[in-house]
């Protein structure tokens, strides 16, 4: 595929996901649990890292959107439409991953977070296994001093991708809860001891999957 037709094709591909998401957006009913964490952190005036699975990242992009968030999106062909997407939706994004240009993505993701931006990163992206975590949200939380979020979504109706994140597209109208775990401060003296908190940062994600559910039971 030559790089014109290749350009062409991730400019409507990026133009139909804008506007698909656009059209499906409006119709969910977002609710918020814990979201007084994400609050008083900005009332503090500190930016914040927010840590979510890769499958979840379509109804949450949607619930934070025109808010300035910086997406870390991997700079492969999928993620340069995610990369428009996302800026459509008032949100900027670093490009890079901790697998493909690791240490220039890492440094710009941290540049932006000591501008004052908060980060977003899918751990487990953007190739899996899903539900694990990389390093990479560790090492800036530690060379920033900014605390992890850990953030996840539940939709009431969702379609269900068969990938390796099991990606979760909500259907028309349906509900979703929004919640959020306790702030996490990675105090380390090196990157190497603050990526020992993984299982940490798994099992904080994961809870706040579980409240999310438990939200929407109520």
């Amino acid at each position: 595929m030559s790089d014109a037709v290749r350009s062409r094709r991730i400019g409507w591909l990026a133009g139909l996901g804008t506007m698909l998401i656009n059209i499906l957006g409006r119709t969910w009913r977002v609710r918020v649990a814990n979201g007084e964490v994400l609050r008083v952190a900005h009332a503090a005036g500190k930016p914040v890292i927010l840590v979510l699975w890769h499958g979840q990242l379509l109804p949450l992009l949607w619930a934070h959107r025109n808010r300035q968030i910086t997406i870390m999106i991997s700079e492969h062909g999928d993620g340069e439409i995610l990369a428009r997407v996302s800026r459509s939706l008032g949100c900027r994004a670093v490009r890079g991953s901790t697998t493909r240009a690791g240490a220039r993505a890492l440094l710009g993701a941290a540049r932006e977070v000591e501008a004052g931006f908060d980060l977003a990163i899918t751990p487990d992206g953007p190739r899996g296994p899903a539900r694990s975590v990389a390093p990479g949200a560790l090492v800036i939380a530690q060379r920033t001093g900014a605390p992890l979020l850990p953030v996840a979504a539940w939709a009431s109706r969702a379609w269900r991708l068969r990938s390796w994140d099991g990606l979760v597209i909500p259907k028309p109208f349906a509900r979703i809860v929004v919640a959020y775990s306790p702030l996490m401060h990675i105090a380390s003296d090196s990157a190497s001891q603050a990526i020992e908190s993984s299982d940490a940062v798994r099992a904080s994600i994961d809870a706040a999957s579980d409240l999310a559910a438990s939200e929407a039971a109520q």
